[in-house]
């Protein structure tokens, strides 16, 4: 190669004026070859870079120089392949929280489009590095550079403000990693700078760029909340959002595996007071890799851990978690790093990790179980798809140790050696999210800076008299640095973001109108902030979806209209419930259903995707639940027999979505329409709450009911709030206590074939307590495989809740907590078994226990529901319950 090199070279001298030029001949012409030879050179050394090495360059440098790690930075002139007007500038202050000079002393600023050009192989995936150091640069204004960079077609940043980021997140330089998949077919990737044109004066800058050819680290990654489902990092174009060795030391990028990766310490972001033990293996043993290559991840990093600690008392009451401010809108990976080096054999270490509030091993995870031996490093892949919504959002990524089912752990402990969190592309190519916000604190500290400095105009003015001329000049020279700063100071704008399923943030028209009977009628106005949570499908998406709603893909019907099943962006499933055109009712259901969850996001509920209106047609599109209403597994001739355990444990789902809308959102928020066809199973059983057309929010601080029109289902309905015309929360433990006893009996609520007495479920179900023939209105199915002291607890928690006046009724968190105690009294110890003389023994039992309530009367009947709450009280029992974030 440089043979090659060598002779072409000579061959351009020979061809060249200076090999026939004689000793007199002009000076110009000495110079032209002097030009000729280094615009060939530079143009040879860019095409004989290899693209299968690093590139580090100190973009505006003038010399080759060596960071602080010894690594080798080159000039950035030789990759220019469009240089603009660009110009290299060199900072005037270094702070002192550079801990290297290079590359961050020098830039290349540019008030047009400057792009740059690097080769490479398009077999490989690279890390590429973008440098910011924000400071002060001679005739250039920091606080006015907002600019985009693209690259290979996407868009890695937009509107993008070194100095606002840095401020808010207040680190004096910024470092953007991305990952870029294979290129097929391309040998050269470019790098395009632009100003943004919304500001006057704007301009880009960059202080050094890398370019780090890897291996294809990403595999594929389940879908948390979709086990059936899976992301392909392989093809995935990525955002680096941190990357940590827990439990230890900060890893420079020599140090790394060859990738010249940063490892940081993982304190800063653990959230609580519970931040566990750390440790680390300091055997002379080194880690048997097997099958997993060793660039995944350093030794050091699978070396050291955090756990939870030895005490059960301990570390069953506290979830070890880290957290991690993120864009809306995305889909992130994040990937689990584990090396067990105390235990040796499975079900030693048994824990669960939840990230964005969701299990992401429904199993449980055990290293052992992975692995089969100590010293063997494992890493897990997730993926998980982040809510819409203002500003940045958190994930949570938690552990707990599993004590919930027959495989309990020999210890009640969890570990974690090391934890990365990817930002994958949407669909549009997009990685760019919106400038963060400066911190609640920082604001503060801000405004007291600006209070003080208002002081101290005022004290100038105070001595104006005394200070004659000199005093006029200094207050002058200060308003104008005032007025200055103000006229310089640039709005700072968030970008939107697209994203890639299952939610979407796109900005849309706020105002609706739906075509009913031919006429426009403009309907309930739809908020920016709800239009711009969801997705906004077309109707050709949606017909597309549903096969131009085709009737085999009918699986409900409703007041709304009927629900489809669907596929989106090539095989996401959907349910879309299309609007009944005749039901002008159904407009504000629609605009309230938006309204309520765009803003919502929980585990146990159903989550909205988004929306299409579009000539005249309504649709909502939604997460698809694989296992249909919560009814329909009851006594609607389905052939799956839910078992008494499998019932309480939906239940407890769905009390948890109730419980989050009463507690945990950001206003108190009322179902209203609280039914068994309105709790939806997933493909893992797991319940959710589901149609929020006619949910309110809930009173204000001073009041306690909300006055409105009375709406629902009959069977269901609060007879305090039907009489009354008042909706409090305690309308919705009502109609959950008519959910309970549906469970429990397996029939609907409101059954008019029957005897008068026994039409509603609510009346026949008090009355059979009252009577103490509760065993009669049992489900045949599950009779005599509850546990007496589980009955009892349930039938007291379920009856309570029908009392006639809301102050009777528990609250959901109590709910919740006896519905969770119910559970485990069922398991514990061994139930009754099946058989004619179980179930005798069984009804003996219970009636035994119901004999003990005075249940007469509704007034009489005093004993409050938590008040058991103090038998048996178990902490991972409430552990289960409480909820850290509210989401």
């Amino acid at each position: 190669m440089h043979f090659l090199k060598k002779q072409f070279l000579i061959q351009i001298f020979l061809h060249t004026p200076f090999a026939t030029m004689h000793i007199d001949c002009h000076v110009k012409y000495y110079y032209t070859i002097i030009y000729i030879t280094i615009l060939f050179l530079n143009v040879l050394k860019l095409s004989f870079s290899d693209p299968n090495v690093a590139i580090s360059i100190d973009c505006g440098a003038t010399i080759e120089g060596k960071d602080i790690d010894g690594r080798k930075w080159e000039m950035d002139t030789k990759y220019i392949l469009s240089p603009g007007d660009s110009q290299p500038v060199k900072a005037q202050f270094q702070d002192p929280a550079l801990l290297s000079d290079i590359p961050y002393m020098t830039a290349r600023v540019s008030k047009s489009e400057m792009t740059y050009k690097f080769p490479i192989n398009s077999t490989s995936r690279y890390f590429l590095r973008l440098h910011f150091y924000p400071g002060s640069y001679p005739s250039f204004n920091i606080e006015k550079s907002y600019f985009s960079v693209t690259v290979a077609g996407f868009t890695v940043l937009n509107n993008f403000s070194a100095a606002v980021t840095a401020e808010a997140l207040t680190q004096a330089y910024i470092i953007k990693e991305y990952s870029f998949a294979p290129l097929d077919g391309i040998d050269s990737l470019e790098l395009k700078f632009k100003a943004s044109y919304k500001y006057d004066g704007s301009f880009a800058f960059v202080n050094g760029i890398e370019l780090v050819p890897t291996p294809n680290f990403l595999d594929s990654a389940v879908l948390v909340g979709f086990s059936d489902q899976s992301l392909d990092g392989k093809t995935a174009t990525t955002e680096t959002v941190a990357r940590l060795n827990v439990g230890g030391n900060y890893i420079p990028p020599t140090n790394d595996s060859g990738l010249l990766r940063t490892w940081y310490d993982d304190t800063p972001y653990l959230f609580g007071a519970g931040v566990g033990v750390t440790s680390s293996d300091n055997k002379t043993v080194g880690l048997d890799y097997r099958d997993m290559p060793k660039y995944i991840a350093p030794k050091t990093v699978y070396d050291t851990w955090r756990s939870m600690g030895p005490d059960p008392n301990v570390t069953l009451n506290f979830n070890l978690t880290w957290t991690f401010s993120v864009d809306p809108s995305f889909t992130y990976i994040v990937r689990l790093h584990f090396c067990e080096h105390v235990y040796s054999k499975v079900n030693q270490r048994l824990f669960n990790v939840y990230i964005y509030n969701q299990t992401a091993t429904p199993s449980g995870a055990d290293v052992i179980a992975w692995t089969g031996a100590k010293d063997v490093p494992v890493y897990k892949d997730f993926a998980v798809n982040v809510q819409t919504g203002e500003g940045q959002q958190e994930v949570l990524v938690a552990l707990h140790p599993r004590d919930i089912g027959a495989e309990k752990p020999e210890f009640y402990d969890a570990i974690l050696n090391g934890l990365e969190v990817f930002k994958v592309s949407d669909g549009n190519k997009n990685l760019a999210g919106p400038n963060p916000s400066p911190s609640e604190a920082l604001a503060k500290a801000e405004q007291e800076k600006r209070k003080n400095f208002s002081k101290d105009v005022t004290r100038i003015n105070a001595i104006w008299p005394a200070s004659g001329v000199a005093a006029a000049f200094g207050l002058a020279t200060v308003l104008a640095v005032v007025l200055y700063k103000k006229k310089s100071r640039m709005p700072r704008s968030k970008s939107g973001t697209s994203s890639w399923l299952p939610l979407y943030g796109n900005s849309h028209s706020s105002g609706m109108k739906s075509t009913i009977g031919g006429n426009s009628v403009a309907c309930a106005q739809l908020s920016t902030e709800a239009a711009a949570n969801c997705r906004h499908f077309t109707l050709a998406e949606i017909r597309k979806a549903t096969k131009n709603f085709d009737e085999s893909n009918v699986i409900g019907v409703g007041g709304f209209g009927k629900v489809y099943k669907g596929v989106i962006d090539g095989n996401f499933k959907v349910a879309i419930k299309k609007s009944n055109p005749s039901s002008e009712q159904g407009v504000n259901e629609f605009v309230t259903e938006i309204e309520m969850l765009s803003k919502l996001r929980h585990k146990h509920l159903v989550s909205l995707i988004g929306y299409c209106e579009e000539n005249g047609e309504m649709a909502l599109v939604y997460d698809f639940m694989a296992h249909g209403t919560l009814r329909e597994h009851l006594y609607k001739g389905n052939k799956i027999n839910l078992t008494w355990k499998q019932r309480l444990e939906m239940l407890i789902g769905a009390a948890k979505g109730l419980h989050y809308l009463h507690t945990g959102a950001k206003y108190t928020i009322i179902h209203r329409d609280v039914k068994t066809t309105n709790i939806l199973l997933d493909e893992n059983w797991v319940a959710k709450i589901s149609d929020f057309g006619l949910s309110k929010t809930g009173p204000e601080t001073n009041q306690h009911h909300v006055s409105t029109v009375v709406k629902g289902s009959f069977g269901y309905l609060d007879p305090e709030y039907f009489r009354r015309q008042q909706l409090t929360e305690k309308s919705d433990v009502y109609s959950f206590g008519v959910v309970l006893f549906e469970i429990l009996c397996a029939r609907p609520a409101l059954n008019p074939s029957l005897p008068k007495e026994q039409v509603s479920l609510a009346d026949w179900a008090r009355s059979s307590v009252r009577k103490g023939n509760i065993e009669e209105i049992i489900d045949p199915n599950i009779k005599g495989t509850i546990k007496p002291e589980c009955l009892k607890k349930f039938v007291d928690t379920a009856f309570k809740c029908l009392s006639d006046h809301g102050i009777d009724r528990p609250s959901m968190s109590d709910l919740l907590w006896n519905l969770e105690f119910s559970l485990q009294l069922q398991e514990s110890g061994d139930g009754p078994k099946g058989g004619s003389s179980g179930r005798n023994t069984a009804s003996d039992n219970i009636n035994m226990h119901l004999s003990t309530l005075n249940l007469d009367d509704d007034e009489d009947y005093t004993e409050s529901v938590s008040s058991s709450n103090n038998q048996n009280s178990s902490t991972a029992i409430f552990s289960q319950i409480v909820h850290q974030t509210g989401r």
